[in-house]
């Protein structure tokens, strides 16, 4: 197994890194790993002048799945737009077809008062979102700032093809029925053209699953019901920017964003495994960032790129033995329970393995 390794910037060296133990791991044990690292983001930029060189490209390209840390920095914001950091992240999305965006939001019993909602709330929650990640107002054309009638105007192209549609509306229902089989498709359809679209094809193919129950919600509905009542959800599909908005609202339900891992994948399930969470700039290098995404990212790859349950849930049940045994970083830390750094928190899910 071919992994092309990107720490990217900001704590993304120190969650990486912690990972990596993981996987070194298990390449004692037997498993046949090769890991080549490459820049991506800032300091992609730093060394080579963009934020996706084209030999990390082509690391992603040759390789089986790619490892991400994180991307973005306050010293790039007044870089040409093509040149910010957060531009390579979406190129090499696009570059490499990634176009089903997986985030399962899951509570772990023992961070239940960690969340934002009541416990009575949040407990037992498990939701996966289905986010479209490749096209959308993200990618859309035309695009830009503009004088027009003596004022500057910037403006955007919401924009989805039908088979663009379609193949994360496959990718959803066969996740749901893997799962609970309810499917949750979430639109503006009243008052977006693009999102009559959605609805439209997202039925069609709901034709296909017939056990799978289908059920819509416009995006402003849908983060109030997450906040309301999330644990009527089990799968939910929708486009690339009301899933970034409410995949990162759902972290919150879960205790923390550094909790959730994300997977994106394109037709042949290869895949770019991340924690869902930034660069975190203002506490890199103080080695107290949550490493515990990063690692259930891989066991996300292992899941879905190379199809090893067994790996995958081995290593979900070591971060759960983890949680269990009462260790945290900072950003879920309670009183009675055992404060360690990332590093730290690394080494005990090395432990637990």
């Amino acid at each position: 197994m071919k992994l092309a390794v990107l720490p990217g910037d900001g704590i993304g060296k120190e969650i990486v890194a912690q990972a990596v133990k993981v996987l070194e791991v298990l390449k004692r044990e037997g498993a046949g790993i090769e890991m080549e690292y490459g820049n991506i983001g800032g300091v992609g930029y730093d060394a080579e002048g963009d934020p996706l060189p084209e030999s990390t490209l082509k690391l992603s390209k040759q390789a089986d799945a790619v490892l991400l840390g994180a991307v973005g920095g306050p010293q790039y914001d007044k870089l040409d737009r093509p040149l910010r950091p957060e531009r390579g992240l979406l190129r090499i999305r696009k570059e490499l077809n990634l176009f089903a965006n997986l985030r399962p939001a899951l509570l772990y019993p023992e961070l239940a008062g960690a969340s934002s909602l009541k416990p009575e709330v949040v407990s037992g929650l498990d939701i996966m979102i289905v986010r479209e990640l490749t096209g959308d107002v993200y990618f859309g054309q035309p695009r830009g700032i503009e004088i027009r009638n003596g004022e500057r105007v910037g403006f955007n192209t919401m924009i989805y093809s039908e088979s663009e549609v379609r193949r994360v509306a496959h990718v959803a229902f066969g996740i749901a029925m893997k799962r609970g089989k309810r499917l949750c498709s979430v639109e503006k359809a009243n008052v977006l053209e693009c999102s009559e679209l959605w609805r439209d094809v997202v039925a069609e193919v709901a034709k296909e699953y017939p056990e799978v129950e289908l059920s819509s919600l416009y995006v402003d509905n849908a983060a109030m019901q997450l906040v309301k009542n999330p644990k009527q959800f089990d799968v939910i599909v929708t486009g690339n920017i009301f899933g970034d908005i409410l995949s990162d609202q759902a972290s919150m339900l879960s205790g923390s964003i550094g909790m959730l891992p994300s997977a994106s994948l394109d037709e042949n399930n290869k895949g770019m495994y991340e924690p869902i969470h930034g660069s975190a700039p203002d506490i890199a290098g103080k080695d107290i960032a949550n490493p515990l995404a990063t690692i259930l990212s891989v066991a996300m790859m292992y899941r879905y790129t190379f199809a090893d349950m067994a790996t995958a849930d081995r290593i979900e049940n070591a971060v759960k033995k983890v949680i269990a045994q009462g260790f945290r970083t900072g950003d879920i830390w309670t009183e009675g329970t055992t404060r360690v750094s990332c590093s730290g928190m690394g080494d005990e899910v090395v432990a637990a393995l």
